[in-house]
Order: structure tokens, then C-alpha cells, then sequence
């Protein structure tokens, strides 16, 4: 039973965590909801100076010059607008106390109709103002901001969907982009605007979203609360102020309504004596600003006036007064202030959601925030658009790579399946040229990582191409190690149909050469496949090795002379050393050095993080000299070697040192010794820095042997002269290639393995990702704290979430970073179910195995193998 909830656990850790989950759905609903609510951001930011802007287009249209008169009472008002328009039935007046302020006139709504026409009229004289040109036009602004020029109903509901959708887009990203440091206001509002393309976009998307994330809560609440009734009628009745139902009214008895209808002749209602007992009452409590006065009809028994008192909190804090006509007395006075605090709430949303709650300021930032709607739809869209271009990017350079301009398949053959397993991009890369000779000679092909296969696959394939490279100790590269074990277990004859060719990769300096290649060929045999020809071993790229297999390609499809094309690897460029920096004085392991390098002519600074940087060393001065001298050679003499003259010290410093037999049988010909010289092997190390540093940064640790320095370390950190001249190619590394998303990630590492984290964290930090968790391990503090300073920054400044800096040497027990790391196994836990990606870099033999088997036991071995099918496990070790 607890075995069975463990492995429960397990694929539990496999589904999406909510982070992703949440990144998913905000990207989702911001460019597909976004593209509406551009619209309705500009349509609001509009209509929060509506006044403002139909004032400019008709200056006369609702003020008028003061006049040392005094205004016409509403009585007067009313008989002259009634002059004006024939007896027209009024419903509504609306006064301001201010002098120039125009009087607001709202006709009764013609039969059929909900409002009927509103005009405004001058104070002093009761003539009739210009119309307001801009008055339709913000009508239907209005209504495309209110109901996206839908029926009304329909339009209240889409509205309300999105302003959820905006409620959830703000949420979401206020929870996406929350800081380890969240009370640092910097962490929160600023980020780096020298930053450039998806980097820059992402910081002004996240930044200005935190500025207006209170804005859009407020919108968006009161947005919701008018788009549905559901939502709406709850508040009001725990408010105490119910809205009465909503119900079809009966049909009236024929003749009903000729009857209620005034006679036309009838007199309008008197309601001087009831308009000077509301300003009496009003005085009491400062005076009225303005007033809406509701005409009584002919007979009416009552006056209603809504009012708002000088000094009124908002535009909403309105009172209300029902005067009995025409006795004149006050039979209702209701207050704004005397009502309770939850129907005072009430009045407040509508001035909440068009900021003038706050005056003139709250309707400057309304209006900002409506207007940085378009800006997140805009930036939005940039995003998701440059992901899916990097990604159509990268399919089109691998299909113009393994495809290109190809005859059609000749004849019915199947197609050929050309396979590899691949760490650094080597064995993909003579995977794909491989590919590309057969279709270009018309064969069939179909490429896939060995990580895609299983043995059901395979069964659907007569032919095999598998191009396999040993990671470390011979072992198989991550992402292939699912697939190996498969096919490890694959019994004969399930593979009796196959035929297939392998090309193992290796290099034998490592005591299992061509390990894995191996691995799988006995794994292929035991499962009944037959070799197309003997498995061919590369040592270390050797082009002999390649032609080989070349040779054998044309051979079993028939080819004729057809060669695989030349690896594209770049050639190596010079640079030179500007700076050499010991960082652990004193330290108890070997000593490790910041190495830093420009670019000289031709060279380029253009690199992703996890890049590898790949160079030729060269023996010491001091051990070619001497061994020259010794065997009775001038070191100067004049030599080619590797297709260019030079002397005969350089090129032995390039080259294997030479035998005492080798030495002796030149017999004093330096030529004849330059042409018996084998290149030295490249040597990798990993990229410390990005190129908007300005330099290539490698972090090289000094190695020891009997015969003294290592030669590649020794030459990095000792003999190579500062301002001289390094010979290096920079590659892209698949394997430790960032992940480009937003989910958090972990970086693992110890001693040198610093640099490969590093270059990961400056991107990260580049593109505006704070979810950081960094776990370094060294010997001592004391000695060996390099990269203290920079982290504190990065903490400081809300990039990196956690930081565990293990120290082993600091205390009676050794502490590693797999210990640490069991030791917050609950978080770990937490986010991997955000899917997290694990970086591991450095040393392969101690640290990286102690990690993975500390990832196994805390996350279940099923967990680790899909973290690593799904690529979010990337190593970079040695």
C-alpha cells in the first residue's frame, strides 16, 4: 500500500503544476480576450474625459457667459422650455448651482422608447444651447465600452466575461511575477530598460501590469458587479437596499391609457412654494450643487428632488427630498450621510470604476491604466508571436539541413530510419548530414532522437541509421536512457526484420570508449536486428573514422561516390586573453582562475547561455625549447605545418609532443619532424558569460598531474601570455540549452561548474524571470566564496528566489549540495509540480551522480525519468 501512494505521488508530480498551469491560461486568455479588451480600454479612456472633450468641440453647449442677473428659477425655466417646444412633456431637469452652468432638459421618452432627447438650455434666459457635436459619437463609445455594440442583455454578459478575464489576467500575473523579496519596491517596479527584444518586452509587460494591477481589480469588480444580477442583487440586499423585482407588467384594458393622460389643455403643476421649501431645508446643510428635479405631471401631489450638498464626497453622495404639492411640505428628506455604511458603499462604485472618487488625479490614472490595456494586448501578442517565430526558426534550419531541395524517394521503399543519442549536438549533427546524403540520392529517410524510440517503433522500420555518442564513463546521453533501457529489454526475434548500421562516438581517453554505442549494439543483436556492416568507432571526430562510415552509406544504398557533407562546426577564431584572475587564494583545493577573452578580428560574440566553448591548447615554451635543443633542432626553423608556414617550436607547441624515436628518426629535418606532428585535441570548457557582457568568461581550474600542469588548464592559467593570442570556437550545446519558458528553474552545481550556472542566471535575469534556486557547493567559505558578492546582489535585487551556498570543508561532517538538497526535499517537491527544470553542472563522477540519486529518492525514480524525457533535466558535466 505505501508503495502504491508513492508511486501515486509520483505521476501526480508529473501533471503540470499551477504555475504552469496559470502561465498557459494567461497567455491563452490575453491574446485571445486582450484583443477585446483594447477595445474597451480605449473606449474608457475616452469616456473618463467625456465632458472635457465635448466642451472643446462646442464651447457653448453646456456653459454660458455669467451674467450679474440671477439664474431663472426651475418654474420659469419649465414655461419657457415648454414655449419653446410646443408643450413638449418634460421628465427630468437637472440644475447646477454654479453661475454660467447650462440647465439639463430630458424629454419624456417618446411611446416604444427608453430615454427620449436630451437638450441644455441657458439659465438666465431658458433658450435653447447648441447641440453637443460630440454627443452621439461618445453615445455609442459608450455603448461599445458598456456592451460592445451587442443587444443590451447579450452585451452585459460578454462584457462581464471579460472583465473576469481581466480580474483573472491581473491576478494571474501579479502571482506569476511575485518576488522572493516582495517588500522591495524596486523588485516590483523597475527593471533594466537597456534590455532588448523579448528581454525589454517581458520587463514593460510585467512592470507596467504591477502599476496598474489595482486599477484593473477595481474596473473589473464593479465591472462584474453591473454586468450580472447574479452578482449584483446578493450585495444589494445584504446592503439593505434590494432592488425591486424585475416583472412583466399586465397589458392595460383597452382605453386604459387614453385615460391616464392629462388633458392637453391642463395646466402643469405648480411647483414654486415647493421649490423654495427644498432651498430653505437645503441651506440648512450648506446648499445644493445640483439638483435633478423630476416635472410632475399635471395633478401630481408631489415633488421628488435628488440633490448633491456642497462639499459632497462624490458625485454619487446624492440626497433625496419628496415635497407634497401643493401644500408645500417636506414629507421625505433622505441623507447620503445617514444612510448605512453598506448602502453608502454602494453610491461608491460607480465613481470607483470612472475614478472620479478620487477627482481629477484618480481620473489622470484611470485613464493611464485604461490606455495601458492596449499596451499589454500589444506586448502580449509580441511574445507569443517571437516564440512561435524561434520556433518555426528552428524546425525550418533542421528541415533545410536534412532535407534542402531533395529528388523524390525512388521506387516503394520504406523509409530509412536515421536515429541518434546525442549530449552536445555531435551525434545529431553527423545524424542530420547523414540523412541529407541518402535524400539527396533519392532514398527515403525519417529522423528522430533515440529518446522517441521504443522497440513498437521500431517494429514499423526495416532499415537503421543510429548514430550514438557516450556521455562521460560510456554511459548513455540523458535523454536517451529511457530508450536504451527498452531496448535493453528487448528480446529476439522482435527485431529480427531490422537491419541497421551504428556509428558509436567516443573518445578514448575514457577507460569504456564507445561505451553506449556498444551498449546498444548488443541490445540491437539481442533483440534478433542484423548489422548492415561492422559498428564503426569515431575517436574524438576523427574524419577517418567519418569517411568510413561515408564509404559504407554509399556502399549498402548504392550511392555511387556520394560523400556526407563536412561538418559544419565552426572553425576555431582568434581571440585574445585580456585577463587572468586566481579566485580561491589559499584554498585547500587546486587553485581556480577567471579567464577572459575579446574577440580579435573575424571572431564573433554571438552565444546562448550553455554554450561550450572549445579551444586548442599549446604546450609551454618551456617544454618545446629544451626537447628541440636536446634533439639538435633549431626551434626557429622555417616549417609547414597544418597548411600555413610557421616555426618549428610553434607547431611542435600545437601538436603531440613528439617520441624520442619520432625525434630521432627526423634526424635533424624539421620539416620531415613538422610532417610526422599529430594536432593536440580540443579541449571544452564551458561559458561563464553572455554576450551583452562584452566577453567570453571560462572558469578553469588549475589541474596537477606527475609531469606537472595539465596542458589545456596549464596553458590557460599559466603559460599563455596575458594579450596573447587563444585559438577557440564557441558551440551551441542542445543539451544544456535553456528552456525557453517562465517556469522556475534550479541550478545545481559545484567549483567551476559555476560558470555554466552563471551564464543560465544572467539569462534568466535577462528575460525578466525571478524564480531562481541556486544550490553551489565549494570547499571553504573563507577561500573559496568567488561568486558571493554577485549572488547577494542577485538576492538583493529579487532575482534569485533561494540561494544554498554548501560548503563541505566548514564543518566536522562533509556536506555536498545532494545533502542539501535532501534536506529541502518539500520544496523541492513544490517545484517540480511547478515544472521546474533542474541545470547541473560540474563535476559528473561525485556531484552529479549524488544529485540525481538524491532527485531519485526524493521524487521516485518514474518522476526523474519523465522530468528527463520531457527535457527539463539538463547537465552539463565533466
Amino acid at each position: 500500500m505505501q508503495g502504491a501512494h508513492a508511486a501515486r505521488r509520483s505521476w501526480l508530480r508529473l501533471l503540470p503544476g499551477p504555475r504552469q498551469v496559470l502561465f498557459q491560461l494567461h497567455w491563452f486568455l490575453g491574446i485571445t480576450a486582450g484583443t477585446l479588451l483594447l477595445v474597451i480600454g480605449l473606449s474608457g479612456a475616452l469616456l473618463s474625459f467625456r465632458e472635457e472633450i465635448v466642451d472643446a468641440i462646442t464651447p457653448g453647449g453646456r456653459h454660458v457667459p455669467v451674467a450679474e442677473r440671477p439664474m431663472l428659477a426651475p418654474a420659469e425655466l419649465l414655461e419657457a422650455v415648454r414655449a419653446a417646444h410646443d408643450g413638449r412633456a418634460i421628465g427630468t431637469l437637472t440644475l447646477s448651482s454654479e453661475a454660467g452652468h447650462a440647465a439639463r432638459v430630458l424629454f419624456a421618452p417618446p411611446p416604444g422608447q427608453r430615454r427620449g432627447e436630451t437638450i441644455h438650455v441657458d439659465p438666465y434666459t431658458g433658450a435653447q444651447l447648441p447641440p453637443l457635436r460630440a454627443e452621439p459619437f461618445f453615445e455609442w463609445v459608450e455603448s461599445l465600452h458598456r456592451w460592445l455594440l451587442l443587444p443590451r442583455e447579450a452585451g452585459r454578459v460578454v462584457a462581464g466575461i471579460l472583465a473576469a478575464s481581466l480580474l483573472f489576467l491581473s491576478l494571474s500575473g501579479l502571482y506569476l511575477r511575485w518576488p522572493r523579496r516582495a517588500l522591495q519596491w524596486r523588485a516590483w517596479l523597475t527593471f533594466d530598460t537597456a534590455l532588448k527584444g523579448r528581454s525589454f518586452l517581458w520587463g514593460l509587460h510585467s512592470v507596467a501590469g504591477t502599476l496598474a494591477l489595482v486599477f484593473y481589480v477595481m474596473f473589473t469588480l464593479t465591472g462584474l458587479y453591473w454586468a450580472y444580477d447574479w452578482i449584483r442583487d446578493p450585495i444589494d440586499r445584504a446592503a439593505g437596499d434590494p432592488r425591486p423585482p424585475r416583472t412583466a407588467q399586465p397589458p392595460r384594458p383597452a382605453g386604459m391609457e387614453a385615460k391616464a393622460k392629462p388633458r392637453a389643455d391642463a395646466p402643469p403643476a405648480d411647483i414654486r412654494a415647493a421649490w423654495q421649501a427644498f432651498e430653505r431645508k437645503a441651506a440648512e446643510s450648506g446648499g445644493w450643487a445640483e439638483a435633478g428635479v423630476r416635472v410632475p405631471a399635471a395633478g401630481a401631489k408631489q415633488l421628488q428632488i435628488t440633490w448633491l450638498a456642497h462639499g459632497a464626497s462624490h458625485e454619487r453622495a446624492r440626497d433625496r427630498m419628496t415635497i407634497s404639492l401643493p401644500a408645500a411640505e417636506i414629507t421625505q428628506d433622505e441623507r447620503h450621510e445617514a444612510k448605512t455604511a453598506a448602502r453608502q458603499a454602494l453610491t461608491v462604485i460607480y465613481p470607483l470604476h470612472l475614478g472620479t472618487y478620487f477627482g481629477l488625479p484618480g481620473r489622470i490614472l484611470n485613464t493611464l491604466a485604461a490606455l495601458m490595456l492596449p499596451l499589454f494586448t500589444i506586448t502580449g501578442w509580441m511574445l507569443y508571436l517571437d516564440r512561435r517565430r524561434k520556433k518555426r526558426a528552428v524546425a525550418h534550419e533542421q528541415a533545410a539541413l536534412i532535407a534542402g531541395a531533395m529528388p523524390a524517394p525512388r521506387g516503394d521503399e520504406p523509409p530509412v530510419l536515421v536515429a541518434y543519442a546525442s549530449q552536445t549536438g555531435t551525434a545529431e549533427g553527423i545524424a542530420l548530414r547523414s540523412a541529407a546524403l541518402l535524400r539527396a540520392a533519392g532514398v527515403a529517410v525519417t529522423v528522430a532522437p533515440l529518446a522517441e524510440l521504443d522497440p513498437e517503433r521500431l517494429r514499423h522500420h526495416r532499415r537503421l541509421l543510429l548514430v550514438a555518442s557516450s556521455f562521460g564513463e560510456g554511459e548513455a546521453p540523458d535523454s536517451a536512457r529511457r530508450a536504451a533501457r527498452l531496448l535493453a529489454a528487448t528480446a529476439a526475434p522482435a527485431l529480427a526484420h531490422l537491419r541497421y548500421g551504428l556509428l558509436a562516438l567516443g573518445d578514448r581517453h575514457y577507460a569504456r570508449f564507445c561505451g553506449f554505442g556498444h551498449a546498444l549494439d548488443h541490445a540491437l543483436e539481442s533483440a534478433g536486428a542484423t548489422r548492415l556492416f561492422p559498428t564503426i568507432e569515431v575517436d574524438d571526430g576523427d574524419p577517418a573514422a567519418l569517411a568510413q562510415w561515408s564509404r559504407a552509406l554509399a556502399a549498402d544504398f548504392s550511392l555511387g561516390d556520394a560523400t556526407m557533407a563536412p561538418d559544419q562546426t565552426l572553425p576555431l577564431q582568434r581571440w585574445q586573453l585580456v585577463e587572468r584572475c586566481l579566485l580561491n587564494p589559499a584554498s585547500v583545493g587546486a587553485p581556480l582562475y577567471r579567464i577572459d577573452l575579446l574577440p580579435l578580428a573575424g571572431a564573433a560574440m554571438q552565444w546562448r547561455a550553455g554554450a561550450l566553448v572549445e579551444l586548442m591548447p599549446r604546450h609551454a615554451d618551456e617544454a618545446v625549447r629544451p626537447m628541440l635543443a636536446a634533439a639538435g633542432f633549431d626551434a626557429d626553423a622555417p616549417v609547414r605545418h597544418a597548411g600555413r608556414g610557421t616555426t618549428l617550436a610553434e607547431a611542435l607547441a600545437a601538436s603531440v609532443l613528439p617520441t624520442p624515436q619520432a625525434l630521432q628518426g627526423a634526424a635533424g629535418r624539421p620539416q620531415a619532424l613538422a610532417d610526422a606532428l599529430e594536432p593536440l585535441a580540443l579541449r571544452r570548457y564551458s561559458a561563464a558569460s553572455l554576450p551583452q557582457e562584452g566577453r567570453l568568461r571560462l572558469l578553469v581550474r588549475q589541474a596537477r598531474h606527475e609531469g606537472g600542469l595539465g596542458l589545456a588548464s596549464g596553458w590557460l592559467t599559466a603559460h599563455a601570455p596575458l594579450h596573447g593570442e587563444i585559438s577557440l570556437a564557441v558551440l551551441h550545446n542542445p543539451a544544456f540549452a535553456p528552456v525557453d519558458d517562465d517556469a522556475p528553474a534550479l541550478f545545481i552545481g559545484n567549483g567551476s561548474g559555476y560558470a555554466g550556472l552563471r551564464a543560465h542566471l544572467l539569462a534568466r535575469i535577462a528575460a525578466g524571470r525571478r524564480r531562481n534556486w541556486l544550490l553551489f557547493g565549494e570547499r571553504q567559505q573563507a577561500h573559496d566564496a568567488f561568486c558571493a558578492d554577485e549572488l547577494q546582489q542577485w538576492q538583493a535585487e529579487g532575482w534569485l528566489e533561494r540561494c544554498d551556498l554548501v560548503f563541505s570543508r566548514d564543518q566536522p561532517e562533509r556536506l555536498y549540495v545532494q545533502d542539501r538538497l535532501r534536506d529541502q526535499a518539500e520544496l523541492l517537491r513544490g517545484w517540480m509540480d511547478e515544472a521546474a527544470c533542474v541545470y547541473v553542472c560540474g563535476s559528473l563522477s561525485t556531484m552529479a551522480v549524488g544529485v540525481e540519486d538524491a532527485l531519485r529518492d526524493i521524487l521516485g525514480e518514474p518522476a526523474l525519468e519523465a522530468l528527463i524525457e520531457s527535457g527539463r533535466y539538463r547537465r552539463d558535466v565533466y
